[in-house]
């Protein structure tokens, strides 16, 4: 009989709960652990199999009737912005986004806090505290950054970095194989922009630019209107039961 390693990942199982995307259905979650030395290189080949990160936990969904949640990344190299992305980047040719360590801020956290309580009041991050998103951002055992978002400034083009008011953010895992945007959140006031799609288009050129072949965006569910922006980044690969399968 076979033995798994010692130091093999241990996987557990949560309660049901409500499902957070499609009414009158209940989920339940499989997850793990991602510490120590071991956690980037778990965490590589766990989002590659449909996880998802928050904080030091890798999870999926396990639910026993539903394969509604649909894991998406982009296709980089083959990727072309439709013309409205086009129009998209046009408008926020303004912004700078600047990679900085995963470490919180107030400034931040006032954005997020915003952003929650116009977007998501009734979400199960409604309650987050700054405590709360300290530890999202900060308790992390993968190679994570924060990626913020500003107007481009006088000294941008010795800095690299945008100036003034933060206007959005994106919390980021640098993967072997891609960029995972794990949360983004944006200045609400500014919503002619459309600042969650810019992110989006920024994190493709980013992995372009990186040599990395795709973009996670986490779960595509096709009966939720909260999830309908995934599909449009095409082409695009979806897990299904027998792998990655290409989209275009």
């Amino acid at each position: 009989m076979s033995r798994e390693p010692r130091d093999a990942p241990q996987f557990y199982l949560t309660s049901p709960a409500p499902c957070p995307y499609l009414p009158e259905r209940e989920e339940r979650k499989v997850f793990t652990h991602l510490v120590g030395k071991r956690a980037a290189t778990l965490n590589d080949t766990l989002t590659q199999s449909g996880f998802r990160r928050s904080q030091t936990i890798a999870y999926r969904p396990a639910c026993e009737n539903c394969r509604a949640c649909v894991s998406v990344r982009v296709k980089v190299d083959d990727f072309k912005p439709t013309r409205n992305m086009r129009r998209i980047l046009d408008a926020n040719a303004d912004l700078i986004g600047h990679a900085r360590q995963p470490e919180p801020t107030s400034e931040q956290y006032s954005l997020f806090r915003t952003y929650l309580d116009t977007r998501h009041s009734e979400g199960g991050m409604a309650d987050m505290s700054v405590l709360d998103y300290s530890m999202m951002i900060e308790d992390t055992h993968v190679d994570t950054r924060v990626i913020e978002y500003r107007p481009r400034g006088i000294d941008t083009f010795l800095t690299g970095r945008g100036e003034g008011e933060l206007a959005s953010v994106c919390l980021t895992d640098l993967l072997s194989d891609g960029l995972s945007m794990v949360y983004s959140y944006y200045d609400i006031a500014q919503s002619e922009r459309s600042l969650g799609t810019f992110m989006i288009l920024d994190h493709i050129e980013r992995a372009r630019r990186m040599g990395l072949p795709h973009v996670y965006l986490g779960y595509w569910v096709e009966s939720s209107r909260k999830m309908d922006y995934k599909a449009r980044f095409l082409p695009q690969e979806r897990l299904g039961m027998t792998g990655w399968e290409l989209v275009e």
